[in-house]
């Protein structure tokens, strides 16, 4: 019996396990270990999830502890189980693994890809924050214009009592509420909420995709951060962003998507500079010439947008794409030059708690807020921020209504985007040709 570790930041690493691991007697898992996402370390992944080999549940330990793990457990295998992360990055703890005795692991999709009885479009990406999400809307509508019942079944966010959330169905306002949805969450379901699309998330993905085929013609996975899907794809949808050309070779397991894409959205032609689209065009010429290319535009509104116009304004981005996504800036800096902003307010020195820390955690954010919200403690250090910083008002792109959710004495205006095609290959032919 092999002793093993998934090192995972509270979604892969679940889902291999009880794929690949949990009714195996092979093996038996004695730790995760937790990074990117806060207050999932020192939690335990509970024995009604594990299953009868696990009466006890596993422990959720954090990274920093896996060199001590490996010896205390006698591990023989680390499953590297999380995304986004630079291929040097992944190498160099495949190092730290190696040197401690231990094998590690990459598990593919053919061990980990679950087969629907319905049809299966998947929406993944080289890099988080590079226009998935409004893809994923894009492909709900027209599926549905075409007359099926589509199911959205999202890459998991499980940050709350994980035996409660192993099955998540959100199909209105109030369902967020009961299964006490973070920020981050909100971000990935209101949107289809709003455009009458059910939306399925939670911990095990083969109890999810029995209760979604219940009610849909075709399954439409979502997917997180650059990760490939966990269900078997009849079409394989992956966005590229030219804002960060050459990343969709250079990161984990983004390289997969791109190399397995039958199709591939380069997104945000109308923001990037030419040079850099024409790198992902070559790239993808090279590594992927059968995939069918789209190029996207991610057009940005302003309800009453005039508002902006020589104001001092604070700008609040989607978290994830601007900390472990690296990006510098997102839709909010570019509505608030747009319509003509006199000032953005750098708002570090305002922040507080942990938001405060993640500033200090990710150095290159200097003229936005990252929209962190990982439970009510966090989402009220983040209120608590946005009221300390100087401004006339606040700009905020993230996917949802902030106001919903935190009570704040500023003004917030909402940036918007969606998804435009750019040429005439478009998302409608492809999944007209693929029903």
């Amino acid at each position: 019996m092999r002793k093993v570790i998934i090192m995972g930041a509270a979604g892969r690493d679940f889902h291999n396990f009880n794929v690949y691991y949990r009714k195996n007697d092979a093996y038996r898992v004695v730790a995760f270990t937790a990074t990117q996402i806060p207050d999932i370390a020192g939690r335990k992944y509970p024995a009604e999830l594990a299953g009868p080999l696990y009466p006890d549940g596993i422990p959720i330990h954090a990274e920093s502890e896996l060199a001590e793990l490996i010896k205390t457990h006698g591990a023989k295998d680390v499953v590297f189980a999380y995304s986004d992360v630079p291929h040097e990055y992944v190498m160099h703890q495949a190092s730290l693994v190696h040197a401690c005795g231990a094998s590690f692991v990459l598990l593919g999709p053919d061990d980990t890809m679950i087969k629907s009885r319905k049809p299966v479009v998947s929406v993944c990406a080289v890099r988080t924050g590079s226009g998935k999400s409004q893809t994923s809307r894009k492909i709900a509508l027209l599926l549905k214009q075409a007359g099926k019942k589509v199911a959205v079944i999202r890459h998991p966010m499980p940050y709350g009592d994980l035996a409660k959330q192993k099955v998540q169905r959100f199909a209105t306002y109030e369902d967020l509420e009961r299964h006490e949805c973070t920020i981050e969450e909100r971000e990935e379901y209101e949107p289809h909420i709003d455009n009458g699309v059910i939306v399925y998330a939670g911990v095990d993905y083969q109890a999810i995709l029995d209760e979604a085929e219940k009610e849909a013609d075709v399954i439409l996975w979502d997917g997180g951060n650059n990760d490939f899907p966990f269900y078997k794809s009849d079409l394989e949808i992956v966005v590229a962003d030219p804002h960060r050309a050459g990343h969709e070779m250079r990161y984990h397991p983004g390289e997969t998507n791109l190399r397995r894409a039958d199709v591939i959205v380069v997104n945000k032609v109308d923001t990037a500079r030419k040079e850099d689209i024409k790198a992902v065009l070559d790239t993808i010429k090279r590594v992927n010439p059968k995939a069918i290319v789209i190029k996207g535009k991610s057009p940005i509104f302003v309800t009453d947008g005039k508002a902006i116009k020589g104001k001092t304004v604070l700008v609040i981005e989607d978290g994830p794409t601007l900390t472990h996504g690296e990006m510098r800036y997102g839709a909010g800096i570019v509505a608030a030059k747009k319509y003509g902003a006199r000032r953005i307010v750098d708002p570090r020195p305002y922040a507080v708690g942990t938001i405060k820390k993640t500033f200090q955690k990710y150095g290159h954010l200097d003229k936005v807020l990252p929209a962190m919200g990982y439970g009510d403690a966090q989402t009220a250090e983040l209120a608590k921020t946005i009221d300390r910083v100087p401004c006339d008002l606040v700009v905020s792109a993230t996917p949802i209504d902030l106001g919903r959710v935190l009570k704040t004495k500023k003004r917030l205006l909402r940036v918007r985007y969606e998804l435009a095609e750019s040429g005439p290959t478009t998302l409608k032919a492809v999944l007209q040709k693929f029903l």
